[in-house]
């Protein structure tokens, strides 16, 4: 379900600390050997929980690019909400998450139309 989630950099922050602790019990690395998240990550075979959470984000859009025009869950993330909000910083929305890490990558909503189509990609 990680796919709907708005990650904060506080919550992003929680949830890889939790991710590094279950992975030095189930290691059976405990106290006080000292290892880095990348030795760790790296001893048990698997990824940051960072790259996980982008990787399961982008299958997601993939497949709701890949969707007929009126599937309700290309209709959700085609629409914006209508009304003003208040005065301050914008609110850190999943669209603009999405928009923030596609434009990191170098990509468009356009091109990600075209990428969604291979699936393999």
């Amino acid at each position: 379900m990680s796919e709907f989630w708005r990650m904060a950099d506080n919550d992003l922050s929680k949830l890889s600390s939790f991710h590094t602790k279950s992975l030095r019990k189930i290691a059976r690395i405990f106290w006080p050997p000292i290892i880095s998240k990348q030795d760790l990550l790296n001893h048990c075979q698997h990824e940051s929980i960072e790259n996980i959470i982008v990787q399961k984000r982008w299958r997601w859009i993939g497949y709701v690019r890949r969707k007929d025009q009126n599937a309700i869950p290309r209709v959700v993330a085609k629409s914006k909400p209508k009304g003003h909000r208040k005065r301050g910083r914008p609110k850190m929305t999943w669209r603009r998450t999405v928009e923030e890490e596609a434009a990191t990558m170098g990509q468009s909503w356009g091109t990600l139309r075209t990428l969604a189509q291979d699936r393999v990609r």
